[in-house]
């Protein structure tokens, strides 16, 4: 069917991240390290923009890419191919259950820590950390998005979240950290996105989608998309300066 509705194109990041914060990342991850990456795993990588950009900061590093989202996986190949990046980087329709691609020097898992897990929330957290310990080299890095409660959410605001949401869905942030050191990670550097980045990110998700919708009133996905979009923005309202994402640059422990 033609003229239907686009899909994340104002997206750079799936994630609430900004230009600033990833090329920090960047630097961080491929100049302030004892040594540059030359492996690099990436989970639930989507269309892989943060590793492309590290892919580009170290010209030696190689990285994959794994996802089970094959729109996802196609436009990771495309941004490859459009960088020159093609040789470098490998992107692979699989679970990241027991995952064997390791372990690699840097492994960035960004808001996709239940790839790594089949437990219910908040205890995916733990069982993640612990793959992440076995995917990384002693001496690499992991870079960790996970969510957490800025605060206790009211019983108010988590009906209008996700289905199911629960207090219990997230912990908050020190017992984030907590958990980190458990799994034999120290936390190198500890940054939040900042409410600017979660309005560009959520703004951006729906806004090509919007625009479609304004213009195409009586398409006949017209309803569904409506509803869809009224939905997310709902819950978006709800979970708005009440659900965090932390940026974990995590060094494992020597063993």
């Amino acid at each position: 069917m033609t003229n239907t509705p686009p899909r994340l194109t104002r997206l750079t990041f799936h994630s609430p991240l900004s230009e600033a914060r990833a090329q920090n990342l960047v630097h961080r991850l491929t100049r302030t390290t004892p040594t540059t990456p030359t492996t690099i795993l990436d989970i639930g990588c989507g269309w892989s923009e943060l590793m492309l950009r590290i892919l580009t900061a170290a010209p030696e590093a190689t990285g994959i890419g794994i996802d089970i989202n094959s729109d996802d996986l196609t436009r990771a190949r495309q941004n490859a191919e459009s960088r020159g990046l093609q040789q470098r980087a490998e992107f692979v329709n699989e679970s990241a259950i027991k995952s064997t691609r390791g372990p690699a020097d840097l492994v960035l898992c960004v808001g996709a820590s239940q790839a790594l897990s089949t437990a219910t929330p908040p205890h995916h957290t733990t069982e993640a950390l612990t793959e992440l310990r076995r995917l990384v080299t002693d001496d690499g890095r992991v870079l960790l998005g996970e969510g957490f409660w800025q605060r206790p959410p009211t019983p108010t605001e988590l009906s209008g979240m996700w289905p199911n949401a629960a207090a219990t869905d997230h912990h908050d942030l020190a017992t984030l950290l907590d958990l980190t050191v458990a799994a034999g990670f120290r936390p190198e550097w500890t940054e939040t996105a900042s409410l600017d980045e979660w309005e560009e990110f959520e703004s951006a998700y729906q806004a090509d989608v919007e625009v479609w919708l304004a213009q195409h009133p009586d398409h006949p996905l017209a309803a569904e998309t409506r509803d869809r979009l009224d939905r997310h923005r709902a819950q978006w309202m709800s979970y708005r300066g009440v659900l965090g994402l932390a940026y974990l640059t995590l060094v494992p422990v020597t063993r």
